[in-house]
């Protein structure tokens, strides 16, 4: 199975940025876990802080993974494009969310993208990453 995980703005600083919503350990931490638990998984990774190279990570494995797992970051509130590119793409995609953006400011509370996903999983730390890994696993 190959797996893609993309991260969008401003992933690359967990472990920096406000640990008490976003925990204390680094996205790269993280996925070297992640790699060694399903090992039989091929995970690749991308980070980007701009919508269009996120945009054309989608177009670029969007057709040939099994799955993608997005955290979009802010750009699940405002990106139509995103909504736009899952949708033009035949791999699966999970939206995913470290905090539950539901109990945070009321501008997070609605994403532009999950319509266009195969589901939604937030509020469960980074393990929201292998909660998604674990869906495309067992579909």
């Amino acid at each position: 199975m190959r797996i893609l995980i993309i991260n969008g703005p401003n992933i690359n600083l967990l472990g920096k940025r406000e640990p008490t919503i976003y925990g204390n350990q680094s996205f790269d931490e993280y996925l070297g876990e992640l790699r060694q638990k399903y090992s039989g998984v091929s995970i690749n990774y991308y980070q980007s802080n701009i919508e269009g190279e996120l945009i054309n990570k989608i177009h670029e494995f969007g057709f040939e993974v099994d799955g993608i797992i997005l955290n979009a970051g802010a750009y699940t509130h405002t990106s139509i494009a995103l909504h736009d590119a899952i949708r033009a793409v035949t791999s699966p995609v999970i939206e995913v969310h470290i905090s539950n953006v539901h109990v945070r400011e009321s501008f997070r509370h609605v994403s532009q993208i999950a319509a266009a996903c195969k589901g939604v999983i937030c509020g469960f730390g980074l393990n929201s990453y292998r909660l998604a890994l674990e869906a495309f696993l067992n579909k």
